[in-house]
């Protein structure tokens, strides 16, 4: 199958991030000396080759940028949660003054979570929880962004009709609630049918495969598709204009990327939950700074999703 490209701004980002997560790796084997009064910041990106977590990492980078006397220190994990210890390992190593961790799971990265916290330095979770709690969490209430999706869908539907779901990763924190804010509606509306419901790990091209074979077992049985996030739901959207299917399904995601924006714009696809990227990226570096001067900072900080429809797509659209 072949994988439909993301926009060429996002992989000149992935790109662009990748180098610079080498580099610092690199870096990690031996800790820079560091200017006299300077904050480090240690980042840990879940996975750069995911257009929303490019974009989180871009606002991270771009925001510290502009703190005098901080400097950040970022690492991308590539969805390898063995990989993200030894990020971690590499930080509390260095003697950073904070950690930025975006985790892989829910409970894989709780280790992590707790070397961490083990050696005594701050952590800001952003955007994905763990077990175990950091000094500070910066991200959405997931199981709000599953409840608007499956709200919208149960509008346009009346309340009656077939559902298909496809989760993210199994396990990590958005997945588990967008799937409880989803099934939270579905208990609303006895109408509602929950079709079939599967995992494409945030993943565009496995949507795009996973969607195909629906539509075989399952044709003229579902009127709608949630997919957890953007990239899948443009794999479903893919699979069902092939199919000459979309114009009788409802297709929405979750997150507001790009590509996602363009194609609610022309039409394509009906809706998109919004997440604020920059929002939850310029929060996870205030903390980080915060609790590296032992200054107040609220455990907690989260930013609301909103649902985005043709009707209001030109407020999220630069």
């Amino acid at each position: 199958m072949r994988l439909t490209p993301r926009t060429a701004a996002t992989a000149l980002l992935a790109v662009g991030f990748l180098a610079l997560s080498a580099s610092f790796l690199a870096g990690c084997k031996k800790a820079e000396a560091r200017k006299e009064g300077e904050i480090v910041i240690g980042f840990s990106s879940r996975d750069l080759s995911a257009e929303y977590t490019a974009k989180l990492s871009e606002a991270i980078v771009d925001y510290a940028k502009t703190k005098p006397g901080v400097k950040l220190v970022m690492v991308d994990a590539q969805s390898d949660v063995q990989k993200q210890f030894s990020q971690v390992e590499n930080f509390v190593a260095q003697k950073v003054d904070a950690i930025i961790l975006n985790p892989c799971e829910l409970e894989a990265s709780t280790p992590a979570v707790d070397y961490v916290k083990k050696a005594g330095i701050p952590l800001v979770l952003v955007n994905q929880t763990t077990k175990s709690a950091g000094d500070a969490y910066i991200g959405s209430n997931d199981f709000d962004a599953g409840r608007i999706a499956m709200e919208a869908i149960a509008k346009k539907l009346n309340g009656q009709g077939g559902v298909l779901m496809l989760h993210g990763i199994m396990g990590t924190s958005a997945q588990l609630q967008r799937e409880a804010g989803a099934r939270e509606v579905f208990a609303k509306y006895p109408g509602l049918k929950l079709v079939d419901h599967q995992t494409a790990s945030w993943d565009r091209a496995k949507a795009m495969a996973l969607t195909e074979n629906w539509i075989q077992a399952h044709q003229g049985k579902f009127s709608a598709v949630f997919a957890h996030n953007d990239e899948m739901a443009i794999g479903a959207l893919l699979a069902l204009e092939r199919a000459k299917m979309k114009k009788d399904v409802y297709v929405i995601g979750i997150d507001a990327i790009a590509q996602a924006l363009t194609a609610v714009q022309e039409g394509r696809l009906d809706a998109t939950v919004f997440q604020d990227a920059v929002g939850q990226g310029k929060g996870s570096v205030d903390a980080a700074i915060q609790l590296a001067k032992k200054q107040p900072c609220p455990k907690e900080t989260m930013i609301r999703f909103q649902l985005i429809t043709r009707d209001n797509l030109s407020q999220f659209l630069k």
